[in-house]
């Protein structure tokens, strides 16, 4: 049981961290409400992205391709 909350725990952070850069982007609420944490059968955190609208998407990919300011 230990294993799942762990591994919930980190699809959560996971899902929380690209809520936050959804909404850094202006992406209404709306559009990622669905985005939920799951853990599969065997234990792996993941995350569910639902079904985003296009223009979300579309805006997700321009950003993933800005240069890092790293």
């Amino acid at each position: 049981m230990q294993t799942w909350r762990d591994s919930h725990t980190r699809a959560d952070d996971a899902r929380e961290a690209l809520v936050a850069a959804l909404a850094a982007l202006g992406v209404p609420e709306s559009a990622w409400s669905a985005v939920r944490p799951v853990v599969t059968h065997t234990g792996t955190p993941c995350v569910h992205l639902g079904v985003l609208p296009a223009d979300v998407v579309e805006q997700v990919a321009e950003a993933l391709r800005l240069p890092s300011s790293r």
